[in-house]
């Protein structure tokens, strides 16, 4: 997992920012995430159990709505507000569910964070 680089406590200031993560958008608007399998061990478990090169994640609605959001551009808040005018109170509680997502996505590595 990646180190966290998100220092200060005020997560909403920070820029989000997509990794070379290869990812495809399908009709219905979900989004898929190409996660390749390296390392010796996934080697291994490639040659005997014949798991994947690369894994697919296929992100929930939310979580499609908003991985084409992050874009190096938006902080968390401006992601917020978006994801609010969208899902209104479905998305509660959003700063703390959000914070967490995008913590989330940074520790697999699927993102960066910059801070503002």
């Amino acid at each position: 997992m990646a180190k966290r680089t998100m220092e200060s406590k005020n997560y909403l200031d920070y820029i989000p920012s997509h990794t070379d993560l290869k990812y495809e958008t399908d009709t219905d608007g979900t989004v898929t995430l190409f996660v390749e399998n390296k390392g010796l061990f996934n080697k291994i478990a490639q040659l005997l159990f014949k798991k994947p090169k690369t894994s697919q994640i296929h992100l929930e609605y939310m979580g499609s709505f908003i991985w084409p959001l992050i874009d190096g551009k938006r902080t968390i808040y401006d992601i917020a507000l978006l994801v609010k005018e969208q899902y209104g109170d479905k998305a509660e509680p959003l700063y703390n569910r959000l914070v967490q997502y995008m913590r989330n996505l940074e520790d697999y590595g699927f993102i960066t964070m910059i801070k503002n």
